[in-house]
């Protein structure tokens, strides 16, 4: 049977965005449309340029599928109501939510808001990857005014058919050597810097203060030049084998966030045996389930009587093992390929 043919579109190249590249390509023939929207001074010329690009693929391609909402959904949305080709827009978090306190959100930038708001419009369909993206509520993080979050919160009249397809992982790309090679008192977390509060990064700050004799860990950014615990280490970008690395020398993990899409990185710190302590937003508790610790707030007391009872653990090691098989039962990166390659074969039959 001849393939069919798709264009994905996509600003960044995350870990996720590539495995839903290879994910596409076992089952379609896929080109790439890809500009680097991150210069902002130059989103003109790439929205001018990425006209013609969907054009042109419109004749040549039977679906369009865009990661992340943004400038760079709006053309394969409009072209593809157009000329009746059908457009998927997988969204991830920043594309649902408006927190200026945080300095988070594609929506709460108005120009970027019309066009998340004429390309979620004009779809044919939306792939969150939790459902917490449709409409949520934060109350973790008290500094947070705007605690209503999700696209339905900010496009109340939105009529798109939204489907959910969470994220998937491989356990072979994160494996697992054994709890005996992490050492007692090791924490890791990961975040960039734009992320430092968002994800937490200032609570693990305040509370590594307060257990000097732990190793607290951050990949994913440079030291700030303002000063920090001794025990706080600074691991910069990390390439995928480095970083699991990392999670395999490492007995727990942090999750922290105010505002998490899906919790990718959490999914991987489990999957490589990190037991979990995470914040009680979003997707976050359901990744974690009962194999972890939730926060209820943001709050150093709250985290350091979090951090004494995983240390308190009477047996570690099966909490451990059980993350791993909790990530490779709930979230198999086989579940997410059959459903995103199910919508674009069969979209018509489900409507």
């Amino acid at each position: 049977m001849k393939k069919k043919k798709v264009l994905f579109i996509t600003p960044f190249f995350p870990s996720f965005v590539l495995s839903d590249i290879q994910i596409l390509r076992e089952n379609f023939k896929v080109n790439i449309n890809h500009y680097p929207w991150q210069h902002k001074h130059l989103a003109p010329v790439f929205f001018f340029l990425q006209f013609f690009s969907v054009l042109f693929n419109s004749i040549r391609v039977d679906a369009f599928v865009v990661s992340f909402g943004g400038y760079w959904s709006v053309w394969p949305a409009i072209i593809g109501k157009i000329f009746r080709k059908k457009t998927y827009i997988i969204l991830h978090g920043t594309d649902c939510a408006s927190i200026p306190e945080l300095n988070y959100g594609s929506l709460r930038l108005p120009l970027l808001k019309a066009a998340c708001r004429y390309s979620y419009r004009y779809s044919s369909c939306l792939l969150p990857v939790s459902e917490s993206l449709t409409n949520t509520y934060l109350d973790f993080d008290q500094t947070i005014n705007h605690k209503s979050q999700g696209i339905y919160q900010h496009f109340p009249n939105l009529k798109t058919r939204i489907i959910t397809v969470h994220n998937g992982f491989d356990p072979e790309i994160w494996p697992f050597k054994g709890f005996e090679m992490k050492p007692a008192g090791s924490f890791i977390a990961v975040m960039s810097k734009p992320q430092y509060q968002l994800k937490g990064g200032d609570l693990i700050e305040e509370v590594a203060t307060l257990f000097p004799n732990l190793d607290f860990k951050i990949a994913g950014m440079d030291s700030p030049e303002e000063p920090y615990p001794a025990n706080l280490h600074f691991l910069g970008k990390l390439q995928q084998q480095k970083l699991s690395e990392v999670y395999r020398n490492s007995r727990y993990y942090l999750q922290l966030s105010s505002f998490e899409g899906f919790g990718c990185a959490l999914a991987e710190a489990m999957l490589s045996g990190c037991i979990p302590i995470g914040s009680s937003v979003n997707h976050i508790p359901y990744i974690i389930a009962d194999y972890g610790l939730i926060l209820p707030q943001k709050n150093k007391g709250l985290l350091q009587k979090a951090i004494n009872q995983l240390l308190s653990l009477d047996q570690p090691e099966e909490m451990s093992r059980n993350a791993r098989r909790h990530i490779i039962e709930t979230f198999p990166i086989s579940l997410r390929k059959e459903k995103i390659s199910h919508l674009l074969d069969h979209y018509e039959e489900q409507n």
